[in-house]
């Protein structure tokens, strides 16, 4: 069904679609220029280094509503030389098995579509056995400034509850809170607090809700140029919606009409208590995906570096 005509509006307001050229397959990403690399570079000052990925194991943020997207399953192998004792020299290797965007990831701009057309008016009529265009594969490298954007701890509590909508309002207060100027090419990390939820191993509210961006956030979004943005929670934007007639449609506005990158599972506590020691809140971001060639998306294990 199309979307209703505020929406419809909202959508070609901020659409992106030929700001890179007819051809382009890297939306905002094209964003991330040498200038934000070493803007990057120059906000690492001491070298401490934090991971923003979830572990994989079974017991990973997949509750099975997705289909195919499973938690990782580890199957263990022993391959023995063919010289020597057979104690003598041993490898351990193992298989995987798992959803692309099980755990920690980025979402490509092939993983959303809209009445059969993604990012950059590509139709999806032949992405059944694969992105052929705007796949994952795609992002070569994926280093710019990182900004922590604290929202929870900027709004005075520690973790947001599921169904609390971003606004622009949250977002400008975050911005306060981190004492940063956005530039064009930053890499946005929102923590709502709701990791805490997987932390504490209630795997089905982390599952089934979420405080996110909202419909009044995806202007903000655009006029800050940022490059792409995660989150702390498995659904990303606000859920249940704000608006029970649709179906995620800021998936639909960062991914198909801003060509925006979005990635989840992005576990930012210990960063976040760290930027709130410190005052400190952006650093050096390494966070690019595995090349899956085809992939709608792919996993990623985001390091920030202080």
């Amino acid at each position: 069904m199309p979307f209703p005509d505020d929406v419809a509006e909202l959508a070609t307001r901020v659409n992106n679609w030929g700001r890179w050229g007819d051809d382009d397959q890297l939306g905002t990403l094209n964003l991330i220029d040498d200038a934000a690399r070493l803007r990057g570079i120059a906000a690492a000052t001491d070298g401490r280094a934090f991971s923003l990925a979830v572990p994989w194991s079974n017991n990973g943020p997949q509750m099975g509503f997705i289909e195919g997207r499973v938690n990782p399953q580890i199957s263990t192998m022993h391959t023995f030389a063919s010289w020597g004792e057979p104690d003598d020299f041993r490898f351990h290797d193992e298989a995987l098995t798992m959803g692309t965007q099980a755990c920690t990831h980025w979402d490509g701009l092939a993983h959303a579509t809209y009445r059969g057309v993604m990012y950059n008016g590509t139709s999806d009529a032949s992405m059944d056995a694969g992105a052929v265009r705007c796949g994952i594969d795609q992002i070569d490298t994926l280093v710019s400034r990182g900004v922590l954007l604290d929202v929870a701890r900027a709004l005075g509590v520690d973790r947001l509850e599921g169904g609390h909508a971003l606004t622009a309002s949250d977002l400008d207060a975050a911005v306060e809170l981190a004492d940063v100027e956005l530039m064009a090419g930053d890499v946005l990390l929102l923590r709502t607090g709701h990791m805490q939820f997987f932390h504490e191993g209630d795997r089905m509210t982390y599952a089934t809700s979420a405080a996110g961006p909202s419909l009044q956030s995806v202007e903000w979004f655009h006029a800050s140029d940022c490059a792409a943005v995660a989150s702390d929670s498995l659904i990303f934007e606000v859920f249940p919606c704000e608006r029970p007639e649709l179906m995620l449609p800021v998936h639909f506005l960062h991914l198909v009409e801003m060509g925006l990158t979005q990635g989840q599972n992005f576990d930012l506590e210990a960063l976040a208590a760290d930027c709130d020691a410190d005052g400190r809140y952006s650093f050096l971001l390494s966070a690019s995906p595995e090349p899956v060639v085809g992939g709608y998306g792919a996993p990623v294990n985001p390091v920030a570096v202080k």
